[in-house]
């Protein structure tokens, strides 16, 4: 497959995101340059000569915000561990998390493919359908052999994670772990403020009096109404499932493209749901209560403005994702020398139950050639060492050893002053180490949550905090799965086009005070033939 003809095929893909062009300097479509991914098998002989023939000399990756050790965080170090146990040099692009459907949109349209790719469930369903020859043979890779031969595939004790990715029976794309996703949580210190008890808020109506009393009575006590009730990552996110950073606003909305009881496809964005939904965000937009900044805000900013040091600005109830990162808050915030204690809400009787988003997946890039070996050769050595239950499984879990965990016998100190806390190990036991962005925190984990991985660990490491089981359980207990994502050429083609639409309209509703049935009818108006002709094509595929 060569670089121009993937160019051609995806021009379409996410047409919003396609003004740029890729990164020249970054990879390109492996089959384009042998030298990069290693030396092309012969056309003779079988194919399993073939794949041994092919020899793997480097592998690129592209991946989000998902890998924590990045640049300033011992990636380096990850990167140089993973070539010496893999054998392989590793080029790693790495793009800012909130952007990445974007930016991978603006890769593909300037002909830049890597080997893998991590990609949402939607990204996934999306690129899926997208296909590179006449003979059908899809962008991403069928790895269902490959997944079921693996060396690992009799460690799995969550078969159903994969098997439920299948599109067609085919896995176009692995999940070494489940999806997990968000809850909402409240500072105890601004409850307290305000005279509210967690267990007390039940409704939409208890949830809006909270997010109220956090705009107007002044929970940081610095005199001054300067606080939020809340505050998200855009009104709706980037990607599947769609509503889950407001979910006590989008209630039973789900404004994408999903099934209803019968199994027929229709548009979950042009719904009464959706309108109410809106209006509901309009509203706290306009008493105040719901932070301006949501609009463009980003996951990094609205981490950062939750547990900032100085809380005016600030707002009390923010839904994030659960486990680890009830750790990752409450670190922070004792950090910058605030009160820590957060409390995770039951969900709302509205909404009934948080969301378990689909699983994020590695995709490899099919070069359509025919052959495997490229591959599989890409297989074995990115997706069977990620999950060898040893070496490079401890690397994508808690990061490179000796940077961001160890097993030598030492003692040293995390945080200042009476925030300090003491750490002493003897040789032979596993801890994690000071953050090497940051020394006085502990570093948590790297790219794999160890409570949520589908082949365990075999060498007995571990450090699942009592937070971050405690904020699994609570998920765990409180969740459901997300609605499947759709997988159709057409949707991908024009992805883009129905997401500006979308965004237009909230813009316009919300914070703008537009008629909320007036810019819904111009949504239809607007996407009419793109939404008939997805529709046409997902519910013919379900025939």
């Amino acid at each position: 497959m060569k670089k121009k003809l993937l160019s051609i095929l995806l021009a379409t893909v996410m047409v919003a995101t396609m003004a740029g062009c890729g990164d020249k300097d970054a990879n390109t479509t492996p089959s384009s340059d042998a030298n990069a991914s290693g030396s092309e098998a012969g056309a003779a002989g079988t194919e399993s000569s073939a794949v041994e023939d092919y020899k793997l000399d480097k592998l690129t990756m592209v991946v989000n915000g998902t890998l924590t050790a990045n640049i300033e965080s011992g990636q380096e170090a990850f990167e140089q561990q993973w070539e010496e146990a893999v054998g392989v040099d590793l080029v790693i692009k790495q793009l800012d998390h909130s952007g990445y459907v974007d930016a991978v949109g603006r890769l593909f349209a300037g002909g830049e493919y890597p080997d893998v790719i991590i990609m949402s469930a939607d990204m996934y369903a999306q690129y899926a359908s997208v296909t590179i020859n006449n003979e059908g043979d899809t962008l991403l890779w069928d790895m269902t052999s490959a997944y079921e031969n693996s060396d690992f595939f009799s460690r799995v004790t969550t078969p159903e994670i994969n098997e439920n990715l299948k599109i067609d029976g085919k896995l176009l794309g692995f999940a070494p772990a489940y999806g997990n996703g968000c809850v909402t949580y409240v500072k105890k210190a601004w409850l307290d403020a305000v005279g509210l008890k967690a267990e007390d808020i039940k409704t939409y109506a208890d949830y809006y009096d909270m997010l109220t009393k956090f705009t107007t009575m002044d929970p940081d006590g610095n005199g001054v109404n300067d606080t939020y009730g809340t505050a998200a990552a855009k009104f709706l996110g980037e990607e599947a499932p769609w509503v889950n950073y407001l979910p006590e606003f989008w209630q039973d909305a789900y404004p994408a493209f999903v099934k209803d009881a019968d199994g027929v496809w229709y548009d979950g964005f042009n719904t009464q749901a959706t309108k109410d939904a809106l209006v509901r965000l309009q509203t706290a937009y306009a008493d105040g209560v719901i932070d301006p900044e949501t609009l463009t805000m980003g996951t990094k900013d609205a981490r950062e403005k939750f547990y900032s040091a100085d809380q005016a600005g600030s707002f009390g109830a923010f839904t994030y994702w659960a486990g680890t990162w009830y750790q990752n808050l409450t670190d922070s915030m004792t950090k910058n020398e605030i009160d820590a204690e957060l409390v995770m809400l039951e969900p709302i009787s509205e909404i009934g139950a948080y969301i378990n988003r689909e699983a994020p997946v590695w995709c490899i890039i099919n070069d359509g050639d025919g052959n495997d070996a490229r591959e599989q050769a890409i297989f074995d050595a990115f997706i069977e060492t990620m999950m060898d239950g040893d070496t490079v499984q401890t690397l994508w879990t808690y990061g490179a050893e000796g940077v961001h965990w160890s097993t030598a016998a030492e003692a040293f100190t995390v945080g200042e002053g009476d925030k300090a806390k003491d750490y002493s190990y003897e040789e032979g036991v596993f801890h994690l180490l000071p953050a090497p962005n940051d020394p006085n925190t502990l570093w948590k984990k790297n790219a794999m949550d160890p409570a949520l991985v589908i082949a365990p660990l075999t060498n007995g490491f571990s450090s699942v905090t009592d937070l971050a089981s405690q904020g699994n359980t609570f998920f765990t207990a409180n969740s459901v799965n997300a609605p499947q994502s759709a997988s159709s050429q057409v949707y991908t083609e024009n992805a883009g086009t129905l997401n500006d639409l979308k965004k237009e309209v909230i813009t316009e509703v919300v914070t703008a005070g537009g008629n909320v049935d007036e810019w819904m009818s111009y949504y239809e108006t607007q996407s009419a033939s793109i939404v008939e002709a997805v529709l046409a094509d997902l519910n013919a595929a379900a025939e």
